[in-house]
C-alpha cells in the first residue's frame, strides 16, 4: 500500500511540476512598438494591477455612453497580456470604455478559478461588463458569460451552450485563421444565441488579434494591424453602445 501510494503521490507531483514547467516556457511576449505606443498615449490611463491591466480613458476625455460599459478580456493561452493593449487602446480611446486585460493564472485561462467580479471590482464606477477573449481565453470568456451582460469573441468558439440565453453575443474571426478556423467557428456556431453577430475579418489571421508574433500552423495574414484594429473598435464599440 505504502509503495502504490508513493508510486500515485510521486505521479502527482511530477504532473504538477511538468504543468508548471509548461506554462512558464515559451510564453509569446508583447511586441514592443506597439505597447510603447500606448503607454505613451495620454488618453489612457493604465493600471498595472496582480489581477489584470487597467486601461480606462483619462479625466477629462469625452464619455459617450459606451463609457458606462467596461470589457473583461482573457488572452490566449501562453500570450502576453500585453499583447493585447494595443488592439483594445482604441476601445478606451474611441469608445471612453474601460478595458480590463486579465492575467491568468499559469498563463492558462483554463486553470484561472476566479471569477468574473474578481476582475469588475477593479473598476467599480462600470456598470455593465462584457467578457471576452482570444482564443483559450475566449473560451473561458463563455465560461464566465453567465455572469456578463455580453460576450465577444475574438478568434474563438464557446465549449459550453449558450444558445438559450438571451446574451448579446459578438463574434470576431480571421479568414487567414489557421488555428481557430472559420470551419472551427461555425461548427459551434449552434452553441450561440441565434442573433449572436458573426464578423469575419478579410484578411486575419488568429495573431491578428494581439501583437506577439507569428504562430505554427497559422495562415498568412494580409489585413494590417490598423485594418483589424478598426473592425473591432467598431463592432466591440456597436455592442456596448446597445447596452450602455
Amino acid at each position: 500500500m505504502r509503495w502504490t501510494l508513493g508510486v500515485v503521490g510521486g505521479l502527482l507531483v511530477a504532473a504538477v511540476v511538468g504543468i508548471l514547467i509548461y506554462s512558464q516556457v515559451g510564453v509569446m511576449a508583447a511586441e514592443p512598438d506597439p505597447l510603447a505606443a500606448v503607454r505613451a498615449d495620454d488618453r489612457i490611463v493604465i493600471s498595472d494591477d496582480s489581477a489584470a491591466i487597467v486601461m480606462a480613458p483619462a479625466p477629462g476625455a469625452s464619455a459617450p455612453a459606451t463609457g458606462r460599459v467596461g470589457l473583461v478580456f482573457i488572452p490566449g493561452a501562453k500570450v502576453d497580456p500585453w499583447a493585447y493593449a494595443s488592439i483594445l487602446s482604441g476601445l478606451v480611446t474611441d469608445d471612453g470604455m474601460t478595458v480590463l486585460i486579465t492575467k491568468p493564472w499559469l498563463n492558462l485561462a483554463f486553470f484561472d478559478l476566479r471569477p468574473l467580479s474578481a476582475f469588475t471590482d477593479l473598476a467599480p464606477d462600470v456598470s455593465r461588463w462584457l467578457v471576452g477573449g482570444h482564443s483559450l481565453g475566449g473560451v473561458k470568456a463563455c465560461q464566465l458569460a453567465s455572469d456578463a451582460d455580453g460576450l465577444v469573441l475574438f478568434a474563438s468558439y464557446c465549449a459550453n451552450d449558450l444558445s438559450g440565453s438571451d446574451l448579446p453575443v459578438l463574434s470576431l474571426a480571421g479568414s487567414e485563421d489557421g488555428l481557430s478556423t472559420p470551419q472551427k467557428i461555425a461548427d459551434a456556431r449552434h452553441l450561440l444565441p441565434s442573433d449572436a453577430v458573426m464578423v469575419e475579418i478579410p484578411g486575419a489571421s488568429h495573431p491578428s488579434f494581439g501583437d506577439y508574433g507569428a504562430q505554427p500552423g497559422d495562415g498568412t495574414p494580409t489585413a494590417t494591424d490598423a485594418q483589424v484594429e478598426a473592425v473591432v473598435v467598431q463592432q466591440v464599440g456597436e455592442l456596448a453602445g446597445v447596452l450602455g
